[in-house]
């Protein structure tokens, strides 16, 4: 056989017989789940744009024409808004900012007590215990909101800020996060090597431990503190006076109201859109501080 057959017949370089057609066939394949996360990133962003979006436009641009385009009625919406019985909205949202700020981080401080705890000590019961917090996690909010209305009922609380805040400090999911994040950061070496260097737990926990477990109760407070936000249920059953509504109950309120009186929807669209703000923000400088703490974390390790 002359060599030119030979050549013809050896493969190229960096090809393999019955797979010249496999990069591009992996690239299509490739495709498809790149395709499926931006159809559902479509889908959730979808309402938020259009909010932002009827979030400036007037009583008659938003239900004159139903586009995409902006309109040019943002600040006199704000404006109505702030007015709208002496700036209720803006009492709604510092009632939110209290029921959220404090209620996080009361939640993430007890987390990281109880997460703690049980990432580290052995004592009877606590598998147990770690059992009962996980039936908790997985328990809807709806099942526990009558009878937390009637403990509080029983301790005359109710149509208070504590009614709303003191639900909030025991959260079974943070203290899940809370534990499994402590068995894995804090290794039993060094707590070991703090007893014996004669350290108290108390000592050990805030110098040795805390500091290993801030990115995990950064993630705790900004879990806990957009679920009290969007809190809904608790307020409703709780209170009655509308100066300590949140500002999902105060919206709540509005909308009912615009079934009477519609010019009261764009309030309640330019108030959905003001009270995603806070949100964004939170998440944006927890974030960053996230993972300045988890850069830090590696280089001292």
């Amino acid at each position: 056989m002359s060599s030119l057959a030979v050549r013809k017949a050896r493969p190229a370089a960096g090809t393999t017989p019955g797979t010249a057609q496999g990069p591009p066939l992996r690239r299509r394949v490739a495709l498809l789940p790149t395709l499926t996360l931006l159809l559902g990133a479509v889908y959730c962003l979808l309402p938020v744009a259009w909010v932002v979006i009827a979030a400036t436009k007037s009583g008659r641009e938003l239900f004159s024409t139903f586009t995409f385009l902006p309109g040019t009625g943002f600040a006199d919406n704000v404006s109505d808004l702030s007015a709208y019985r002496d700036g209720v909205y803006w009492q709604w949202m510092g009632n939110s900012a209290l029921y959220a700020g404090l209620g996080a981080l009361l939640s993430t401080v007890v987390s990281a007590f109880s997460g703690y705890a049980l990432a580290t000590y052995r004592f009877r019961g606590r598998e147990t215990l770690f059992n009962v917090l996980l039936a908790g996690v997985l328990m809807p909010p709806v099942i526990l909101a009558v009878p937390q209305y009637l403990l509080l009922a029983e301790a005359d609380l109710t149509d208070s800020y504590l009614s709303v805040l003191l639900p909030q400090i025991l959260s079974p999911y943070g203290v899940y996060l809370a534990r499994i994040y402590a068995a894995a950061a804090v290794p039993a070496d060094v707590v070991e090597a703090g007893r014996m260097d004669g350290a108290s737990e108390w000592r050990i926990f805030t110098r040795i431990a805390l500091p290993m477990m801030v990115p995990g109760m950064v993630t705790v407070f900004l879990f806990q503190f957009v679920a009290v936000w969007n809190n809904f249920l608790l307020p409703y059953i709780m209170l009655s006076d509308d100066e300590k509504f949140p500002i999902t109950l105060g919206l709540h309120t509005l909308l009912e109201q615009g079934a009477n009186t519609p010019a009261l929807y764009t309030l309640v669209i330019t108030g959905a859109f003001l009270a995603v703000l806070p949100l964004v923000a939170l998440f944006l400088v927890v974030q960053r501080f996230w993972s300045l703490d988890l850069l830090s974390g590696a280089v001292k390790s």
